[in-house]
């Protein structure tokens, strides 16, 4: 069996802000009912958490849970544990109506943290990015220019971006043209 690799191999760029590619990350797609006991169970004991407000991403011990939409949530855990954990879904769920799958080596994870990181994203992605807009624990799916993907804030103020891993190319490259020290626009400055 090949070993797996990450889309960008760790590629970085350094600018207004700092773009990284951030290698393998365990993801899974889960849908299914948010109201029903035995869901909020299950994402609780494979998590840690309990399921996400709406445009929330929420944090446990093994991993997050990041709110898709109404009947789906895109599950972070470490990438060697994602078919145990989405086995574990299956378990917790049997007689349930639900769909977990390990999206994994379908996604490409990037990071972009420094002083420019928030006007590197507002250049790219139609989110209001102003202070009280988007804090740290949002969660949005959007576009950047031309690809779909997903993102949220943490506390240290870095963005994370999730991605189609065919299109992680373009996002990093999309990522380091906004970022670029000569495209500095100041609207958070």
């Amino acid at each position: 069996m090949s070993k797996a690799v990450s889309a960008m191999n760790g590629a970085s760029f350094a600018g207004l802000a700092k773009v990284e590619e951030t290698g393998l990350g365990g993801m899974i797609t889960l849908r299914g009912d948010f109201a029903s006991a035995p869901f909020k169970a299950a994402v609780k004991a494979a998590i840690g958490c309990d399921v996400p407000a709406v445009r929330k991403i929420a944090f446990g011990e093994q991993g997050a849970a990041a709110w898709m939409s109404p009947d789906e949530l895109l599950l972070l855990v470490d990438y060697d544990s994602a078919e145990a954990v989405v086995a574990q879904l299956c378990d917790a769920l049997a007689g349930e109506h639900h769909m977990a799958v390990n999206v994994s080596d379908a996604r490409a994870c990037f990071a972009v943290s420094g002083e420019g990181a928030r006007e590197v994203i507002a250049k790219v992605a139609p989110v209001d990015l102003d202070a009280g807009q988007f804090e740290a624990g949002d969660f949005r799916r959007t576009r950047f220019a031309q690809v779909a993907g997903a993102f949220w804030r943490d506390e240290a103020d870095v963005f994370h971006i999730v991605c189609f891993r065919s299109v992680a190319v373009y996002m990093f490259n999309l990522l380091s043209t906004a970022a670029h020290p000569q495209s500095k626009v100041g609207v958070y400055a």
